[in-house]
This record gives structure tokens, C-alpha cells and sequence, in this order.
């Protein structure tokens, strides 16, 4: 394993307020993630998974304490600098697949290349390599709603993996997903792994998925409580 840190939190808190109630999503992480590893994040409904894993992406904003990517802190970049880092350098892959229903399969999986302004001939071509990477040869040009719940997240993998991101953030990525077709994504980001040096942070519910990765981390009450190694199987 890499010995390379590219992530590392340090003393963590996010609290939400509402009115008179503060929620304590997250109460002084600590945590650590080198290139190349392959986490999950378990734990109960509501003891911040998603929080952590929106914190660490930049999607949220943290409380206290500091959110380092490649040795960059998260809280001194501006919102245009996140939004250009994670479009760079981030992919992502949620539980719902968020594809837009009006475009093709090939149209979604460009679309973060048209966004940061790359050639339109060259982002198809890599929208088209990206497809073929994750096995959807032939469904280039169909929609989401005529594609099963597998084929949508692999087109939602195809995606995230378009800009050959550092660092791949999942949240629930096989939580809509029967057991054979969980296999198959976790196949496929397996393989993207080993090949690739990519490091992936998941959030799941599913032992399935923190079979295969290299290191679970369990949450508890805005605290990580369990943090242990293993050999993916």
C-alpha cells in the first residue's frame, strides 16, 4: 500500500443549527486516507456518515478543525476553487444515480468534461472509452429510464471516473442494488483500484462492500469508534 496521505482530517466538528436545536454531526474527527486505499464508512442512520465523506469532498463546510486534500486546506480555498478542485480532481457516485433523464448515457458521462470547457470531440471520445471501461458498449445512446438500475450505475460510475480523479467518493453506491448486480460494481471498482491507484471512500450500510476494501472505518455519534484494517476479499 502507498504510503502517500492524501487526505487528512484533524479535530473535525460539524454542527448543524436549526432555530434553537444544534446537531453534532461530527464531534473531532481524526483520520488519515493514503493514495490508493480502498475505505468504507459504516455505522447506524444519522451518526454522520455522509457528513464525514461531504466534509472530506468539500461539499460541506466543517465547524471546527482542518480538511487537508494533497496538503491543501479546504477551509482557505474558495468555493470557486473547490468547485474547480473537485471537478478536476473528484469523482462521485450516489446511491440514486442523479443522471439527468433527458440526456443519453454518453451526453451524462461527458457532461463534467463539457463543464470545465474540454473539446467536445475530445470529451465524447473519453465519454465513449469511459463506457466501454465499465462494460456498457452498445448503450451509449439511450436514456436512463431504459436502462436497468445496474446499467444506470454503471453509467454513474463512467461519470465520476471521466476526469481520471484522485479520489472517488461514494455514498451508498450499491444501496439500490440486488446482490449480483453489487458484485458487479464492486467488480468494477475493484479492478479501477488495482489499475488505477485510485483511491475510493464509500459510505455503506452493506458488509458485501466492506468485504472488499482494504480498511472499514465505523462511525458512532459523530465519532469514528472502529477503525480496522483487512484484506479484501
Amino acid at each position: 500500500m502507498a504510503s502517500t496521505i492524501i487526505i487528512k482530517a484533524t479535530n473535525v466538528h460539524k454542527t448543524y443549527t436549526g432555530g434553537k436545536i444544534k446537531v453534532h454531526a461530527l464531534q473531532g474527527v481524526n483520520l488519515c486516507i493514503h493514495k490508493g486505499e480502498m475505505v468504507t464508512i459504516m455505522g447506524p442512520s444519522g451518526c454522520g456518515k455522509t457528513t464525514l465523506l461531504n466534509c472530506l469532498s468539500g461539499l460541506d463546510d466543517i465547524t471546527e478543525g482542518t480538511v487537508e486534500i494533497e496538503g491543501k486546506n479546504l477551509s482557505r480555498m474558495s468555493e470557486n476553487d473547490k468547485t474547480d478542485y473537485r471537478a478536476r480532481h473528484m469523482g462521485f457516485i450516489f446511491q440514486f444515480y442523479n443522471l439527468l433523464p433527458v440526456l443519453s448515457a454518453v451526453e451524462n458521462v461527458e457532461l463534467p468534461l463539457l463543464i470545465t470547457r474540454v473539446n467536445p470531440r475530445v470529451a465524447r471520445q473519453k465519454a465513449l472509452e469511459a463506457l466501454r471501461e465499465v462494460g456498457l458498449e452498445g448503450w451509449e445512446n439511450h436514456r436512463p429510464a431504459e436502462l436497468s438500475g445496474g446499467q444506470r450505475q454503471r453509467v454513474t460510475i463512467a461519470r465520476s471516473l471521466i476526469n481520471t480523479p484522485l479520489i472517488v467518493f461514494g455514498d451508498e453506491p450499491t444501496g439500490d442494488l440486488d446482490h449480483e448486480t453489487t458484485q458487479d460494481i464492486l467488480d468494477i471498482l475493484c479492478r479501477l483500484n488495482k489499475d488505477n491507484n485510485q483511491t475510493f471512500i464509500l459510505v455503506t450500510h452493506d458488509p458485501q462492500v466492506a468485504q472488499r476494501t482494504h480498511r472499514t472505518l465505523t462511525m458512532e455519534d459523530g465519532m469514528i469508534s472502529q477503525d480496522q484494517q483487512s484484506l479484501p476479499g
